[in-house]
C-alpha cells in the first residue's frame, strides 16, 4: 500500500485545496467565511477521504463520499464564477481539478469492487491439456 501522500489523486485534491485557499482570500467578505470556507472545508475533508480509503480494507464508502463531495466543490466553484467572485480561468483551473479527481476516485472505486461472481471462482490456475501428459503431443 503505498502512502496517501504519493498518491497521484492526493497530489490533485492537494493543487485543489491550495487553488481554493488562493481564490476565496480574495473573494467579497460577505461571501469568504460562508461559500468560500465551504470549499476549503470540502476540499480538505476530500484530502482526508484519499487517506481513509487507502488506508481502509473497504474503500467503496469512502470513494463515494469523496466524489459526492468533489461534486458539491465544483458547484460552489461554479456559483463563485457566476458571481464573478473568481476570475474564468480559476474557474477552468478547478474544473480541471475536480474532474481529475472525480474520474482518478471512479477509477479506484471499479477497481476496489470485487464481483460476486469472482470471489466463488477458485483462484488455482487452470491447467492446459497440453501440459497434463508432461510433453507436447505432435
Amino acid at each position: 500500500m503505498a502512502l496517501h501522500h504519493d498518491l497521484p489523486i492526493y497530489q490533485k485534491a492537494y493543487e485543489l485545496l491550495k487553488l481554493a485557499t488562493n481564490v476565496t482570500k480574495n473573494m467579497p467578505k460577505d461571501f469568504k467565511g460562508s461559500i468560500g470556507g465551504e470549499i476549503r472545508s470540502l476540499c480538505l475533508q476530500n484530502i482526508v477521504l484519499i487517506a481513509n480509503a487507502n488506508a481502509a480494507q473497504d474503500k467503496t464508502a469512502y470513494l463515494s463520499k469523496l466524489l459526492e463531495q468533489v461534486h458539491a466543490a465544483e458547484i460552489l466553484f461554479r456559483l463563485c464564477k457566476d458571481m464573478r467572485f473568481i476570475s474564468t480561468k480559476q474557474y477552468a483551473e478547478a474544473v480541471q481539478l475536480t474532474d481529475d479527481v472525480g474520474k482518478q476516485a471512479n477509477g479506484w472505486k471499479k477497481s476496489a469492487v470485487v464481483p460476486e461472481s469472482d470471489t466463488r471462482v477458485s483462484r488455482q490456475p487452470r491447467q492446459n491439456s497440453l501440459f497434463k501428459s508432461g510433453h507436447a503431443a505432435g
